[in-house]
């Protein structure tokens, strides 16, 4: 995972896709929309280097990791990840270790749909849950600018929560 002992937020993926994968990086595909909406969203180049991006997600309390820890999926298609190989990320370990994240958000289905089914029942939370749609070039039946909009807004919610309890 990404993220500092701070993180309010945590965004999931599912799986790293290849391109992520080779990369060693979060969002590697250059056609994955995911930097580019952040970039939009809290104010920075998309085209910064991936650790400058990293650190400006961290300084505004977002933390990023992935639901799963491995699975079997030929290719990058979330549809294609074979449920029965799937094995999740430890969570009740880092949620214990980052005790200010109150919002989960999705990044598309399979990442929601797996931790519903794999890693909630496992949990004691009243940690908000929130699916966004996914920014994998996969999901194209949504334009950037609907996508980007519901972004904005899971993390301008996220803002506005944390400054509302920081002046009570």
């Amino acid at each position: 995972p990404v993220a500092r002992a701070d993180a309010r937020l945590l965004i999931l993926g599912s799986m790293p896709g290849q391109a992520s994968l080779q990369a060693q990086t979060y969002y590697a595909h250059p056609r994955n929309a995911f930097w580019r909406i952040l970039a939009d969203v809290l104010g920075f180049s998309a085209e910064l280097p991936y650790a400058d991006r990293l650190a400006i997600l961290q300084a505004n309390g977002i933390a990023l990791w992935d639901v799963l820890a491995s699975c079997h999926r030929p290719g990058s298609l979330d549809a294609d990840i074979n449920d029965a190989s799937i094995v999740v990320n430890d969570f009740a370990s880092f949620l214990q270790q980052h005790p200010h994240i109150t919002r989960v958000c999705f990044n598309g289905a399979k990442a929601e749909s797996s931790w519903r089914k794999q890693v909630q029942p496992l949990l004691d939370t009243s940690i908000e849950l929130l699916r966004l749609p996914s920014t994998s070039p996969a999901h194209a039946g949504m334009p950037y600018e609907a996508k980007r909009a519901l972004w904005a807004d899971a993390l301008a919610q996220q803002a506005l929560a944390q400054r509302g309890r920081r002046s009570r």
